[in-house]
């Protein structure tokens, strides 16, 4: 019965460990995950937004789904893009849905 008290002590030699250090670790992936995952597609967001934002009749747009037009009109929360070169042949897509410009020699 003695035997169990004496093996749940801690020895009076070592020092208790510092509750900081046990977090460390787990700080330390908090970090590297904001640094390599969400810092960079934050900027990516931020870079798409800005190209959004900056869009002018006759750009070259690649949608999400992967359409190509260029856009004809822009709304307030949509563009107009002519999808060919028939003249019936124009979409509305939410601004949001433009993925990235294309240029001219791709």
């Amino acid at each position: 019965m003695f035997e169990k008290i004496a093996y749940a002590a801690t020895p009076a030699g070592q020092p208790e460990m510092n509750p900081l250090a046990s977090f460390f670790p787990f700080i330390l992936i908090i970090i590297i995950f904001y640094i390599f995952l969400i810092r960079p597609q934050q900027k990516r967001q931020k870079d798409v937004q800005t190209m959004v934002d900056n869009l002018k009749k006759g750009d070259r747009v690649i949608t999400a789904g992967g359409i190509i037009g260029t856009v004809t009109s822009i709304q307030k929360d949509y563009v107009v893009i002519k999808t060919s070169d028939h003249e019936g042949s124009k979409m509305e897509v939410l601004k949001s849905a433009i993925s990235g410009l294309r240029q001219q020699g791709e």
